[in-house]
């Protein structure tokens, strides 16, 4: 397992990998920092496409994410982060759009839960999952910086 921390316009990011791929993002000034324990090498080369790519994401040249991802979940929260994964830069949906991608209707709430257990935020774009009166609801790095990614990505909210 590695780590590296990186710089962004939010704040710091810690990212964290296995040899599968990305398992972790979290703003570390956020509500929920990550907690790099000692099983975990600091190796920035690692993570070069990952800072790259997030690099872009900030100065406005990248839209969609290509990067190996390894998130460890159960077989219902994967299959929530995958369906956040095709909501694309500068939209929302409500927990009950992603309910009826994963063909699970009756479960919102359980939708929202996964999504707030998202362990690659940003990259899994759960920020983009908003209340079906199109107002913010939780997020798991706190509702200020939610709003601060939708205004990057010049999405409609609000508040």
């Amino acid at each position: 397992m590695y780590f590296t921390i990186t710089p962004s316009p939010y704040g710091d990011i810690a990212l964290t990998a296995n040899d599968q791929g990305l398992t972790a993002l979290a703003f570390q000034d956020s509500a929920l920092p990550l907690i790099i324990d000692e099983s975990y090498t600091e190796n920035t080369t690692h993570f070069t496409p990952v800072v790259q790519q997030l690099a872009e994401y900030f100065s406005g040249h990248r839209t969609v994410f290509d990067l190996a991802l390894a998130p460890q979940g159960t077989p219902f929260q994967q299959k929530v982060w995958q369906a956040l994964l095709t909501v694309k830069q500068g939209e929302t949906k409500s927990y009950l759009w992603i309910a009826k991608k994963i063909n699970n209707e009756k479960a919102v709430r359980a939708v929202g839960a996964a999504n707030g257990k998202n362990p690659i935020a940003l990259i899994i774009p759960c920020h983009r999952v908003i209340g079906a009166n199109g107002k913010l609801t939780g997020y798991a790095g706190g509702l200020a910086l939610k709003a601060k990614l939708l205004m990057h990505e010049q999405a409609q909210f609000s508040v």
